[in-house]
């Protein structure tokens, strides 16, 4: 296996015409911070290095609107956003660590293409909700753009929201505009006494249906964890207004960190995405004792052993699952339905008509 650095997009056109030239498959890679993460590429052939596409492009921070390369740490851009009082919305997690890789060695591309986002997601949106456009290169060689660089209604496709989770199957990507949002200047973290699942979720669906607008609510270690954003006084307001919703339950301020990054524990690490009110029954119905659950349940994680399959579970409950660690037979992502596979693979067709890109990181032929 040999691998290809690219430091700018005509590097990986050239690079993408050549793999096209000799059918050799391309494994697409940035800072590999993630490489543990979905199935293993079919067909290794050539790694695509695309660490070398970094920094920041163009920030216009009275648009809002910030463009950089797709291999630009998110350590990075959070420095130079948070210089100028802004932030990603979508809060890209570091999962690195879950991987055995360093912390904070994760890039954007590799979080849009990943599909990421953190805690704050539960306020500002997913990854898919602030792709404005982006570069890449196609199956042919070509690179081409797609979406734009202001927040509006158009005609046609909405490439940016399929590039999302692809996972690098449709093309490598060059570059990325985002929207950012304005930095909180304050911050709070209150949390519950012990409670039960059921009473500690049905807490935070409370406060997320309240008009609080929370930018982080979580279950994990038997008590409810709610994070509140603002200006001082506002902040101040807003905890008065959180203890009156919740009158009754105990309440304090804490120093937990939503963000802190995950390190691998030992057996399987599956991420659920269910209805918020279906979360206590699938996570006691997975038989594990760890687990924990995030935007007021919406995401749950569990351990397992590796030989547990939660993708029956969550399908059952309406949602979906992910096995992010611990191997074995049991794969990551369930297989789609037909109807769906077969729309699947036409859209990658259309991208990557050779099957060059990630083959098989996804599903079968994906």
């Amino acid at each position: 296996m040999t691998d290809i650095h690219a430091t700018t997009e005509a590097e990986v056109a050239d690079a993408v015409r050549a793999a096209r030239q000799w059918k050799s498959p391309l494994n697409i890679a940035g800072r590999r911070s993630k490489r543990g993460l979905g199935r293993h590429v079919a067909q290794w052939g050539t790694v695509l290095d695309l660490s070398g596409l970094s920094g920041i492009v163009d920030h216009e921070p009275e648009e809002l609107v910030l463009t950089v390369r797709a291999a630009t740490k998110v350590t990075e851009i959070r420095d130079a956003l948070a210089a100028r009082g802004q932030q990603l919305g979508f809060d890209p997690p570091d999962w690195g660590p879950l991987f055995g890789a360093p912390a904070g060695e994760g890039t954007v591309g590799g979080a849009v293409a990943a599909g990421l986002c953190g805690s704050r997601a539960l306020r500002y949106g997913r990854a898919r909700d602030h792709v404005l456009g982006f570069r890449a290169v196609n199956g042919f060689g070509e690179a081409y753009k797609a979406g734009g660089r202001v927040v509006k209604n158009v005609t046609g496709f909405d490439l940016p929201k399929l590039m999302c989770a692809s996972m690098g199957t449709l093309g490598p990507l060059t570059e990325l505009t985002l929207r950012v949002f304005p930095r909180p200047d304050c911050s709070a973290v209150l949390v519950t006494d012990e409670m039960p699942p059921e009473d500690g979720l049905a807490c935070l669906r409370r406060v997320w249906s309240g008009p609080l607008d929370p930018s982080g609510l979580m279950y994990r270690a038997g008590a409810a964890h709610i994070r509140l954003d603002g200006s001082a006084e506002v902040l101040k307001e807003k905890i008065a207004a959180l203890r009156a919703l919740l009158a009754g339950v105990r309440l304090r301020e804490s120093a937990d960190d939503f963000d802190a990054p995950m390190q691998a524990p030992e057996g399987a690490l599956w991420r659920l995405a269910v209805p918020p009110s279906e979360a206590a029954s699938v996570a006691a119905g997975s038989g594990a004792a760890d687990w924990w659950a995030d935007g007021a349940g919406g995401v749950l994680w569990i351990v397992t052993d590796v030989t547990a399959d939660l993708h029956p579970a969550a399908a059952r409950a309406g949602g979906s699952a992910v096995r992010l660690t611990g191997g074995g037979a049991v794969p990551p992502f369930a297989p789609e339905p037909a109807a769906r596979a077969a729309l699947t693979r036409a859209v990658k067709a259309a991208f990557d008509p050779l099957g060059l890109f990630n083959p098989g990181r996804m599903w079968e032929g994906v």
